[in-house]
């Protein structure tokens, strides 16, 4: 319980500190579980972190950080509306696709050289560079909408397209993310069959039963139906869907994240001020638990000069992967170079989705302590980077006033979270969760 206290605390504090550099709380919230943890504590003389976080203690930190976890997971997948791009497929297929696969071969590329010192043990060097290749590839859905909100970048033309490139990319990404767990846990090819089988059985009673009666479910509900109930009733099936990709042999932000895909849209503000606003209060205090239990697993003094090497070539792939896929195209479509440069900018954030897809690995073995902590440094760089560099492109702007609708008869104004369901902003440290982002143009 201290520890918790303590990770609440700190973060709060890193989160006020990171608003005066132009930076999203997840910055602060990843840089408080690398700094409470050996990379920095660690450093001081009497094993502080392993005073503060004992080990027997950690387990519990861990199912902490898993709800969490899976709860933002399915706000995130909720906030990813894919209905938006109805009409502009082509253009952002391609835009989103370049996007991807630039990264992707060039990581791939980068895996391959690394693969004989950094691949996890009794791991294929295949499922090591698919996995590090995704992970180049990945753009953070969640951060990158906070990060245009706060830049004022919400409905302009960089702002619509770099939101509808990230949907699409991100779905594409844990698709192939779901086919690298396969491959690393199968124990042969019968068994990866097997899995790939009840991925795809599961992917279509998602979509042709369980979201059917979702949306039966939320329309047949009164507009007075107690809001404890709705939230019941969906965190259970966050939960029950979390189970069943588990069971199955994936992992289980697969099917938190799955759930919010498939959750309906027509009654979306009533249910964000009903749920999305009381699990994102959850999400706020639960998941700066799960960078501390990152933290503890990233330790800078590990790498020597070899590692330094490895994490410069894993900065420049990273970068220059992502503004190649992005800056170039951009500006063949009609962007001027500013605006390229910014839409680059914005792709090349990886936030907290990366450092998910990193812990995945790491617990799958893939990837061993030394990749992990050189590509959540990574993760780090490239998000932090996105600040300031707008800035200095000069496309931020001061973002609008939110305009507060009234409440509706018989419902009380809720304070900030209602607030933030009619299109205020979110509150600080939501760990890159954002308010509903049109990306409509």
């Amino acid at each position: 319980m201290a520890d918790v206290a303590i990770v609440l605390l700190a973060g709060r504090l890193f989160v006020r500190l990171s608003k005066r550099v132009r930076q999203p709380p997840v910055v602060a919230e990843i840089a408080i579980g690398i700094v409470l943890g050996p990379s920095l504590l660690g450093l001081l003389p009497g094993d502080l972190p392993g005073r503060i976080f004992p080990a027997d203690a950690r387990p519990m930190l861990s199912a902490v950080a898993q709800v969490g976890l899976l709860l933002f997971m399915f706000l995130a997948g909720w906030e990813m509306d894919l209905g938006r791009l109805r009409g502009r497929g082509r253009s952002v297929g391609a835009m989103a696709g370049l996007s991807m696969a630039v990264p992707f071969v060039l990581g791939a590329g980068a895996a391959a050289l690394l693969a004989g010192r950094y691949a996890g043990a009794g791991r294929s060097t295949t499922a090591f560079v698919l996995f590090l290749s995704t992970a180049f590839a990945i753009t953070a859905f969640p951060v990158l909408a906070r990060i245009i909100t706060d830049s004022g970048l919400t409905g302009t033309r960089v702002g619509s397209m770099a939101m509808a490139c990230a949907a699409v990319g991100d779905v594409l990404a844990w698709c192939v993310l779901v086919l690298v767990v396969a491959v690393s846990e199968a124990d042969g090819p019968g068994h990866f069959l097997t899995v790939v089988g009840l991925t795809a059985a599961y992917a279509l009673a998602m979509v042709l039963v369980v979201r059917p009666l979702l949306r039966q479910l939320l329309t047949r509900a009164p507009r007075a139906a107690s809001g404890a109930n709705l939230l019941v009733l969906i965190a259970s099936g966050v939960f029950l869907s979390a189970w069943t990709t588990s069971w199955i042999g994936i992992h289980a932000i697969f099917g938190a994240f799955a759930f919010g895909l498939i959750m309906p849209r027509e009654a979306r503000e009533r249910l964000h001020r009903r749920v999305a606003t009381p699990l994102s209060g959850i999400v706020t205090l639960l998941l700066p638990v799960f960078f501390i239990v990152t933290g503890l697993s990233v330790d800078v003094g590990l790498l020597g000069l070899g590692g330094l090497a490895a994490l410069g070539l894993i900065l420049l792939v990273a970068v220059a992967g992502k503004y190649a896929g992005t800056v170039l195209p951009a500006r063949m479509s009609g962007m001027s170079w500013r605006d390229a440069g910014a839409f680059g900018t914005l792709m090349n954030t990886r936030g907290l989705t990366e450092i998910v897809i990193l812990s995945i690995g790491r617990e799958l073995g893939v990837i061993d302590q030394e990749m992990f902590t050189m590509m959540v440094l990574m993760a780090l760089v490239t998000t932090a980077m996105a600040g300031p560099l707008l800035h200095w492109l000069g496309v931020t702007r001061p973002p609008a006033a939110p305009v507060l609708a009234p409440a509706p008869e018989g419902e009380s104004d809720g304070g900030a979270g209602d607030r933030e369901a009619r299109g205020g902003a979110p509150p600080e440290g939501d760990g890159g969760l954002p308010a509903p982002v049109d990306a409509r143009p």
